[in-house]
């Protein structure tokens, strides 16, 4: 028994001391540095299987046990994390415990056409470009929305990623963000609007943020074009003229372009056109879901960024002349 006991103790010992030198040891990276995400409600098993995966050179099963063992498990935390050279177990876990993430960021301005969303997202040299040499329709069924045109259906944001990461990926995450967005506008529009479906809020939306000067003009020109609709009158908005035109477009409007009719020529389709213009943001889709209350059918610019409203021709006339001619 006590040759028993005085093996168990050495082999405890032996244990403990290889235990204590492979918890401090530098572990073998696939690479330079590697880029492990973990999503919300990952499983401590499914923590150190990713960690393998990401192209940590050990045992998944031994980072397991240490992450259990340590008691600090259940405190690692989702993120997107950079592993470098000289991490060992402990520390890899002293990282994940904290939260201490590694990220890049890209921002989504208001506004702005999935064509020059795509152009940001390719210049951000730390994020994969799995999108580069796909179509705007085969992006969309990468994302799940077969069939969907990409305009408008991203959420103008700051976005955080690991590098590395896919593009796909945020991109999924930017349409996330605008179906969320665009759900809450939708359930709190007014009784009276004209609109029938949430994508005929999002294409208004689109056009007030594409016509907006400043900011406390968006819910007198969501009122303009809702009063139109409601009438059937042509919205007749230069933006979506110029949207249609496309690469046309030299940057000067002129009278040709507007009789030339495109899905998009407000002035001689009626009705919303058939998609989104730009990516509104949350103050332009709440401004489309709740307009202001007005009988307002026109607007001119005044100059400064604001905007003059009337509600009949005569009134907008004489505001063209004011503001536009100078009479």
């Amino acid at each position: 028994m006590r040759v028993f006991i005085k093996f168990l103790l050495t082999l405890l010992l032996a244990l403990g001391t290889w235990s204590y030198w492979w918890i401090n040891h530098d572990l073998d990276l696939s690479g330079p540095t590697l880029d492990l995400s973990i999503e919300p409600g990952t499983t401590p098993r499914g923590v150190a299987q990713l960690s393998v995966d990401s192209g940590v050179q050990t045992s998944a099963t031994l980072l397991y046990w240490w992450f259990r063992l340590s008691g600090q498990a259940r405190m690692i935390k989702a993120g997107s994390y950079e592993l470098e050279a000289g991490l060992t177990p402990y520390k890899l876990l002293s990282k994940l415990t904290r939260g201490e993430e590694s990220l890049r960021s890209v921002t989504l301005v208001e506004g702005w056409t999935f064509r020059q969303v795509r152009a940001a997202l390719l210049k951000e040299e730390q994020l994969r470009p799995d999108s580069k040499g796909l179509d705007d329709a085969a992006i969309m069924e990468k994302l799940g929305q077969s069939g969907r045109p990409p305009e408008g259906r991203f959420y103008p944001d700051t976005y955080t990623y690991a590098k590395g990461s896919s593009d796909l990926k945020l991109l999924l995450r930017a349409n996330h963000a605008m179906n969320k967005h665009l759900a809450q506008a939708w359930q709190a529009r007014t009784a009276d609007s004209p609109l029938k479906t949430p994508d005929d809020l999002l294409v208004l939306a689109s056009i007030v943020e594409k016509e907006t000067g400043q900011a406390n003009d968006r819910a007198m020109i969501a009122s303009v074009f809702s009063n139109r609709l409601r009438l059937g009158m042509m919205l007749q908005t230069d933006p979506t003229v110029i949207y249609g035109l496309g690469e046309r477009f030299d940057g000067n409007l002129r009278r040709r372009d507007l009789l030339s009719d495109t899905p998009w020529n407000t002035y001689t389709r009626a009705g919303l056109p058939p998609t989104p213009i730009a990516m509104p943001g949350k103050a332009a889709l709440i401004a489309a879901a709740q307009p202001a209350t007005s009988r307002a059918l026109y607007f001119v610019a005044r100059g400064d960024g604001s905007s003059q409203f009337s509600d009949n021709l005569d009134a907008h006339n004489r505001a063209v002349n004011k503001y536009q001619r100078g009479q």
